[in-house]
């Protein structure tokens, strides 16, 4: 049973390598990070009008 769990493992591994799955979720930034927060700059910058 080890040794099937290995196998799979292998498989999913090469599947991966040459195929990847891509995942939206992994690359989408929701906001300004916490380097924003520490400038105290707001949202939209110093220049940016929202208009």
């Amino acid at each position: 049973m080890n040794f099937l769990r290995h196998i799979s493992g292998l498989v999913l591994a090469l599947r991966e390598f040459i195929a990847p799955t891509y995942r939206p979720e992994r690359h989408y930034m929701r906001g300004p990070g916490p380097a924003c927060a520490r400038r105290g700059m707001p949202i939209g910058g110093p220049g940016v009008s929202l208009r």
